[in-house]
């Protein structure tokens, strides 16, 4: 039987867990998405299939930002809170992407808390 890459293993892990978590108006889904250089983070209704909010709406203070990876997450998801607050959306259900709860993932869940979002 064939090895499956790294790839394959976390679309894998990001199948089972879009199969349980689904984003509405109200409270849409905080999709996370980390190359290795950076960390893209998108704000989606499931419901009405469109994105409300993403991190390239952020991108001229985003390119700006200096420090660490985990420390430049951490200011994108102050950054998307406050863009979230701005539309009305106060809460949001957090997609992990198939990555680990840890590092860079973790830091953009604590930004959006830490800018007020009930994740």
């Amino acid at each position: 039987m064939a090895k499956l890459s790294k790839k394959a293993y976390r679309d894998q892990r990001h199948a089972r867990v879009r199969a349980k978590v689904s984003g509405t108006s109200k409270r849409p889904r905080v999709s996370v998405f980390k190359s290795n250089r950076h960390v893209f983070v998108q704000v989606i209704d499931d419901v009405a299939r469109r994105t409300l909010v993403s991190s390239k709406v952020v991108s001229q203070a985003k390119s700006k930002l200096k420090g660490k990876k985990t420390e430049v997450a951490l200011k994108i998801g102050e950054m998307i809170a406050e863009k979230m607050k701005e539309q009305g959306i106060r809460e949001a259900v957090f997609d992990r992407g198939g990555y680990k709860y840890h590092g860079r993932v973790k830091a953009v869940a604590d930004g959006l808390r830490a800018g007020g979002i009930k994740v």
